[in-house]
């Protein structure tokens, strides 16, 4: 096969990562990979760009006819704004982390929380018709919480801190999610409240940590304070994936739950934002063997 650098050529389109900082990013070899295995005469970059410039990249981006881009923190809010359309998803979550440029319109989607709904099916687990619990009401928990109620989950209960800022952004999904998902439950409780948390997770089928509690430095804590509240039918996500294993998986492997660690959603969220590139299917076995394991 062919080098990537031997390939480019006039037809060749341009997809990128922008955001502040991106050095440290695997989705170049990732998609550049995918790319070349699939023949495919694409080829992707990392630009580190500020929350302020976030929009004059992407307008930038939109005159050179870039394919789309992936927009990682602090833009995804801002990004939202510079898109034509919005997946219902992205409308609902207020922030995207991909563009897909279709034909000069650029359309913003968020793979985030499908991400995390296909590692699930990965782990064979399947959201529909369950209830979830899930802690956390940043951009990621979020996101997950949207995915989660339009891909037919039936009973959601957020948790958050009460005191935090953020805690008004569940308040919000929780709005959203009764208006224009009506068929699924939403609830959001504080999660300081160790009894709510305890009778919530009595009858869940599914728990996810959406919060940074897990990595460094909080990889001497969980999010779940009291291991008992765990049951073997209980099962248990963490999208942290750094540690690989945290705490919070740990602890319930050992209480004899399903886990299902946080890597796997960083890896689908790519594979979903590959095939919106692309039309096509992810090398994921490959690209899992090749940038994911151990």
């Amino acid at each position: 096969m062919r080098s990537i650098t031997m390939e480019i050529s006039g037809h060749t389109r341009l997809l990128c990562l922008i955001g502040s900082p991106v050095a440290h990013s695997g989705s170049p070899a990732m998609y550049n990979y995918s790319f070349e295995k699939l023949g495919l005469d694409y080829r992707y970059l990392a630009f580190d760009i500020k929350e302020e410039d976030t929009k004059k990249a992407i307008e930038a981006l939109k005159i050179m006819n870039f394919r789309g881009c992936n927009i990682t923190m602090p833009g995804k809010t801002v990004a939202a704004s510079c898109c034509d359309e919005l997946s219902k998803a992205a409308q609902l979550t207020g922030a995207i982390n991909t563009i897909v440029n279709e034909d000069g319109k650029l359309v913003g989607h968020i793979t985030d929380g499908t991400g995390w709904i296909r590692n699930c099916l990965e782990h064979g687990f399947d959201i529909h018709g369950k209830k979830l619990v899930i802690a956390g009401t940043g951009g990621a928990g979020t996101a997950i919480q949207i995915a989660a109620a339009l891909g037919g989950a039936k009973k959601i209960a957020i948790f958050a801190r009460k005191s935090s800022p953020r805690f008004a952004n569940g308040e919000e999904t929780v709005r959203k999610i009764r208006e224009h998902v009506p068929e699924c439950q939403a609830e959001i409780f504080d999660l300081e409240d160790a009894e709510a948390l305890r009778r919530e997770l009595t009858n869940a089928d599914l728990f996810c940590n959406a919060t940074k509690v897990g990595m460094k430095p909080m990889d001497d804590q969980s999010v779940i304070p009291d291991v008992s509240m765990m049951r073997p039918e209980l099962v248990v996500s963490d999208i942290v994936y750094n540690p690989r294993e945290t705490k919070l998986l740990k602890e319930a492997k050992e209480a004899g739950c399903k886990v299902i660690p946080g890597i796997g959603m960083l890896l689908w969220q790519g594979a979903e934002a590959f095939r919106l590139y692309t039309g096509q299917e992810m090398p994921v076995k490959e690209v899992q063997e090749r940038y994911f394991s151990e």
